[in-house]
């Protein structure tokens, strides 16, 4: 899910499940003899939600975006790049409307990489830079210009791959410097993304827990507070034991981590500062609320992400404030009624409610039968107070 300018809340889901339970308007079909499940489809994968009217209307996405990776251009334009099959090399944009007009556009095999899994960020030029993926140690940018044509080679995306991966959707935050802070596995680096080289690497995260998918943890820039001296500081929570994910698919669910770090990394000297959530988490999401505390929500206490190989969801969303007496910066919020297991994704909107939706653990839509049924509900959440 992606807030746009206009307040309204994209969601798409991938192309080959089949069916959906939205049609497409105006007898229109998406035909793809590729897809393995339904050729022929005359359904939605994607909606545009108005959240003060609370109606929506499908729009049409035509390349497979499971596991793609988003960022909103400058002008309010959403650019979701990268995805599986036929979406790996796709860049496909939406540009906000308050009408009917609005829809994606693609552009197919623009991309010079296949981007499944990988990690966007907005630069202060405007541009994309779009990072890692799959078996993919290397960065690119949108839109490209004549100086970034091509990806450029990134060793530690190499470096920190092990046998689960682990260092796919890399932690990335824009620094007060320009640089770009990026989290993989458990280790760290600054990135001078514009002369292609390491500025520094930061110590690993303390507890050896990875962190990334399909480890699965989550990361948040604190707020900066620009009437002080400028300091940025990174917090990453949550997360899974080493070969958890294997061991997953073999039936054997590792419990989650519970640790969560912080770093400042614009001390000289920098450290991990550690400390326990509540609970154990994986799949989980953090967001920023406008109160500047942390909401950690989603995911589940066991296993990591992937068909059917995370167990015991956590519904109690966590409250974190950052500026609390440590030891008990969170609070536990009351539980949801719904687990939110993979691929499920929540989003802050502008009244300050968080917008919780999804949770489909299945290779395809299954509604019964299942431990955890493929859910297509979303619910806001009450802002905390």
């Amino acid at each position: 899910m992606q807030l746009l300018h206009n307040n309204k809340v994209v969601m798409f889901d991938r192309t080959d499940f089949g069916p959906s339970n939205l049609s497409l308007p105006y007898g229109r079909c998406r035909y793809d003899p590729s897809d393995n499940v339904l050729k022929n489809d005359c359904t939605a994968h994607s909606l545009l939600y108005d959240t003060g009217t609370n109606t929506f209307r499908p729009l049409m996405v035509e390349t497979d975006t499971w596991c793609s990776s988003g960022s909103v251009l400058p002008d309010g334009t959403l650019v979701q790049t990268g995805g599986y099959n036929d979406g790996d090399h796709v860049v496909r944009t939406l540009a906000p409307c308050n009408n009917e007009s609005c829809d994606w556009v693609e552009f197919p095999g623009y991309l010079s990489e296949r981007r499944w899994y990988a990690t966007n960020q907005r630069l202060p030029d405007g541009r994309i830079i779009i990072i890692g993926g799959r078996r993919q140690f290397n960065y690119e940018f949108y839109p490209r210009n004549s100086e970034s044509s091509s990806s450029f080679w990134l060793e530690f995306l190499r470096e920190t791959r092990d046998d689960d991966e682990n260092n796919l959707y890399p932690f990335v935050h824009l620094l007060p410097d320009g640089n770009l802070f990026i989290f993989a596995n458990t280790r760290v680096i600054s990135l001078d993304y514009k002369q292609n080289r390491v500025v520094r690497e930061f110590p690993s995260i303390t507890v050896d827990d990875p962190r990334n998918y399909p480890s699965s943890g989550s990361s948040v820039l604190l707020p900066i507070d620009e009437n002080k001296p400028i300091e940025a500081e990174v917090m990453v929570c949550g997360g899974a034991p080493r070969g958890a994910f294997s061991r997953a698919k073999q039936g054997i669910f590792d419990a989650a981590s519970r640790s969560c770090g912080r770093i400042k990394v614009t001390d000289e000297n920098p450290s991990w500062a550690m400390e326990d959530m509540p609970m154990p988490r994986v799949m989980s999401d953090m967001i920023l609320l406008p109160t500047g505390d942390v909401v950690i929500i989603n995911g589940a206490g066991s296993g990591t992400a992937g068909w059917e190989i995370g167990q015991n969801p956590v519904t109690r969303p966590v409250i974190y404030k950052p500026h609390g007496v440590e030891d008990i910066r969170f609070s536990v919020m009351s539980p949801a009624t719904r687990p939110r297991m993979y691929h499920s994704s929540a989003v802050l909107l502008t009244d300050g409610r968080v917008l919780v939706g999804g949770s489909n653990p299945h290779p395809y839509y299954n509604f019964t039968g299942v431990q955890y049924p493929t859910d297509l509900s979303w619910k806001p959440i009450h802002r905390p107070t």
